[in-house]
């Protein structure tokens, strides 16, 4: 099991429970596939620069542990789903 670290921006056109509903969805994925260590939902912040048309984010910071094979997966998922703007996954050194 290796340590990683995501932050990924949700849209701020969403609404209040659907940026809820993607946090609960990525924080169960990766329970599922490892062990989530702890979540920081920064809130809204304003992005140093446009993505598609937004000028702010919402920012969530999430830790967890898994197999070197699951970050591959969890980046496809951020891919495929609606409201996500960026991510960013990286492995922690030991």
């Amino acid at each position: 099991m290796n340590k990683y670290e995501t932050l990924y921006i949700i849209s701020p056109a969403l609404d209040e429970e659907g940026t809820k509903a993607l946090v609960e969805k990525f924080n169960n994925l990766v329970s599922e596939h490892g062990e989530l260590e702890s979540v920081e939902e920064w809130g809204k912040k304003k992005l140093a620069y446009e993505i598609k048309d937004h000028k702010e984010g919402y920012y969530v910071l999430m830790n967890f542990s898994a197999n070197s094979e699951f970050p591959t997966e969890l980046e496809r998922n951020f891919k495929i789903t609606e409201g996500i703007l960026k991510y960013l996954v990286i492995r922690k050194d030991k």
